[in-house]
């Protein structure tokens, strides 16, 4: 599983000229899923990804964690983060989960952040979507499962 983390200002995903999700400050989250991951895969994730201090405390150094800011989150499916580019030029997708294994994990986040009590937004799972973001820093963690 791998997480592409950006803290944000804010941040919008619109399919069809029509806005889906939308957060001010906090994290836009792309979230790719393998077909070896896990629910246990993405508790993990799920503990290191709101764990994360990477928003300034009043000294100006990363200390706060994305609930001491009240900070929402913006999770959108992003199965191109498992592109495999070695041959070629054009990206190879067959590392990425199936869309039926990566649909029910992509799911199961959402619902467990919103049980820690995010605001939670979303993309539309599978949908052609356009995602606007200002990014704070800019700062940018990708976070993968078989890293950590």
């Amino acid at each position: 599983m791998k997480f592409v983390i950006q803290r944000v200002n804010h941040a919008e995903v619109t399919v069809d000229g029509e806005t889906v999700g939308s957060i001010q400050k906090g994290f836009l989250v792309l979230v790719g899923v393998c077909n070896e991951d896990t629910k246990a895969t993405a508790d993990k994730m799920i503990h290191k990804m709101t764990g994360l201090r990477i928003f300034e405390d009043s000294q100006g150094k990363t200390n706060l964690a994305l609930k001491d800011v009240g900070g929402s989150l913006l999770l959108v499916s992003q199965f191109t983060l498992y592109a495999n580019c070695k041959k070629g030029f054009r990206p190879s997708f067959t590392d990425a989960g199936s869309p039926e294994h990566a649909n029910e994990l992509y799911e199961y986040i959402i619902e467990e952040c919103r049980k820690l009590d995010f605001q939670v937004e979303t993309g539309i799972f599978g949908a052609h979507m356009t995602v606007s973001l200002e990014n704070n820093g800019p700062f940018t963690i990708v976070l993968d499962s078989a890293a950590l």
